[in-house]
């Protein structure tokens, strides 16, 4: 078993709420640690919101892969400082939500939060920058609902955080 044995079983884990990303897309894997001598693997990840709902579905899915594989047992730790955010996305990660229709983060979050400035975002369906903010909530805690101006089709948009 290696390492990267161990992030290609990592990438077939998909988060339950996007279908399409993996929990490497999300950047929720903050470390991978195997003891070649006693076979010990670590599994170190940070959730998305610190009371993220699909954090323990994640976690039992993480673990029934690699066991899949053969790999057990597996400790999985949860480390919450620093805390997670969209600047971990991965640039994949950032294309999928975009092909299946949210919006993904614009601009860095440190930068976001510490100036205000207000983002234009990009219709995933049309490409229009031409858009309005509906609403600061979306389908889920970590999204925003807009609407585009030219297609008039409303979407999802990632927030930064």
């Amino acid at each position: 078993m290696t390492t990267e044995k161990i992030y290609e079983i990592l990438e077939t884990v998909s988060d339950p709420e996007i279908p399409v990303l993996s929990v490497l897309d999300l950047g929720i894997i903050r470390d991978v640690k195997w003891d070649g001598e006693t076979g010990e693997i670590e599994i170190v990840i940070t959730p998305t919101y610190s009371g993220c709902p699909a954090m323990d579905f994640i976690e039992v899915s993480i673990r029934a892969a690699l066991q899949e594989q053969g790999i057990n047992p597996v400790k999985i730790t949860t480390v919450l400082s620093p805390a997670w955010t969209t600047d971990w996305l991965s640039a994949a990660g950032k294309a999928k939500l975009k092909a299946y229709g949210i919006a993904p983060p614009v601009g860095s979050a440190d930068k976001l939060s510490l100036l205000g400035e207000k983002v234009e975002v990009e219709c995933p369906r049309c490409g229009s920058i031409n858009t309005k903010l509906v609403s600061q909530f979306g389908s889920t805690a970590c999204k925003s609902l807009y609407q585009c101006k030219e297609c008039l089709e409303p979407f999802d948009y990632f927030k930064c955080h």
